[in-house]
């Protein structure tokens, strides 16, 4: 059920991410006349949230004002629609609620693409430098042991590194600036050390292997350490739906017969 939710949540935020790089494009393009939106409040950080998000390239921050203001006037009519079959101050009361999930959508959808984002980098940094250092022990250079860890995984960091490879190998970048863009995209300092520590030591044409291997341990203790402190914390955050739906059952279901004895015995 769990798994279920979170399936349809990504897709959901998915189709959110799709629908901005649609906007943008069509902005870009000027297929359309932009209805003006208010400006965000905080452009700066929107800007930052939809790098992290690997948005960057494809929205704007523009296109977020504009696609969240379609999407308020849509919510809007849409719980307005379906509460007219009730009655009109249900269609009232959805509308408004349909109003703020449209307008709140753009925002949601890309704090949840960063932690997502967050949360893979973090889970499949280590192998990726393993395979690295792997790949440069053998004897090969590093642009083929990045190739051979994209060929063989299928991850969002092997995509991203893909990506980037492939335009260093075709001209439009330098091999620096394309791995600091991607590193630029990931929120994780551990990343832009070694991603510094790869340039440095590509320019300078010292050993990388030993690095690689060594924050890739770095990066294996910082996830176990994430782990096991989400797995401390999970009773607490059990006590809330436990002290909610669970005790309250376990209390009529015990004092229920008394309360009805006692009821009875009054009568």
């Amino acid at each position: 059920m769990e798994a279920s939710l979170s399936d349809r949540r990504e897709a959901a935020d998915e189709r959110v991410a799709g629908y901005l790089a649609a906007v943008a494009r069509q902005m870009a393009a000027g297929s359309f006349r932009p209805w003006a939106p208010p400006p965000l409040r905080h452009p700066q950080w929107f800007e930052d949230r939809l790098r992290l998000a690997g948005l960057g390239d494809a929205v704007t921050v523009e296109a977020c004002g504009e696609a969240r203001v379609r999407l308020l006037v849509a919510g809007a009519g849409v719980g307005a629609l379906v509460g007219s079959a009730a009655s009109p101050e249900v269609a009232a009361l959805l509308g408004a609620a349909g109003a703020v999930v449209g307008a709140r959508a753009p925002r949601w959808a890309v704090e949840r693409r960063c932690r997502c984002r967050a949360e893979e980098l973090e889970r499949h940094l280590s192998e990726m430098l393993d395979v690295v250092a792997l790949g440069l022990r053998s004897g090969l250079s590093f642009d083929r042991s990045l190739a051979l860890y994209g060929e063989h995984f299928d991850t969002l960091l092997s995509s991203s590194l893909a990506a980037a490879q492939r335009q260093w190998g075709c001209g439009l970048t330098s091999r620096e600036e394309a791995l600091r863009r991607v590193a630029a995209s990931y929120d994780s300092a551990l990343f832009g050390r070694v991603v510094e520590n790869v340039v440095r030591s590509l320019r300078f044409g010292s050993s990388l292997a030993e690095s690689l291997e060594g924050a890739a341990r770095e990066a294996r203790a910082a996830y176990r350490a994430r782990k096991q402190e989400q797995v401390a914390k999970a009773p607490v955050k059990m006590m809330v739906p436990t002290a909610v739906l669970i005790l309250p059952a376990m209390l009529m279901l015990v004092l229920g017969p008394v309360m009805l004895e006692l009821i009875g015995g009054f009568s």
